[in-house]
């Protein structure tokens, strides 16, 4: 082989289509966009217009609404917890806050904080500080003789007048 037998592979490069030079090129006059209209025209984007119809996303009902100081928890089931600590990956001795559950893997990020659910059971004698906690899910922690601690989210400041 020397440089001089060198190819690129059949149809590695493509010719780009020659538009808007006369009928003989196959694409001229209106270069393959029909004729007329706003389509025909280059840089623009009708999405959802329907002629002057009322678009159907207008003609839908609003339901509800979206509640700007909702808090988002991650949470974390006690049964998962128990994996966890049977796992190894957690150390049911030491305190348990959020940030030692994202680093166990349990949650993966902590958003607004996170929050224990009673789902499954828990057998460790925990301390756990959360953001929040259900009855069950306290209720099984200190049943197995542990605690847990809710912390609160801080206030948003209010502006000064």
């Amino acid at each position: 082989m020397k440089l001089n037998d060198i190819r690129d592979n059949p149809g590695a490069r493509k010719k780009p289509i020659c538009v808007g030079r006369g009928i003989g090129c196959g694409k001229g006059k209106t270069c393959g966009r029909g004729v007329k209209g706003q389509k025909a025209r280059t840089g623009v984007s009708i999405r959802g217009f329907e002629g002057g119809q009322m678009p159907l996303h207008r003609r839908m009902p609003k339901r509800g609404f979206n509640n700007i100081f909702a808090s988002d928890h991650s949470e974390i089931n006690l049964g998962r917890l128990q994996t966890a600590i049977d796992d190894g990956r957690i150390d049911a001795k030491k305190p348990i806050t959020s940030q030692s559950l994202i680093e166990a893997g349990l949650a993966s990020r902590a958003r607004d904080g996170v929050r224990l659910i009673g789902k499954g059971e828990i057998k460790a004698k925990v301390q756990l500080t959360v953001a929040g906690a259900s009855k069950s899910a306290i209720e099984a922690v200190e049943k197995a003789g542990g605690s847990v601690t809710i912390v609160a989210k801080k206030a948003p400041k209010e502006k000064a007048a």
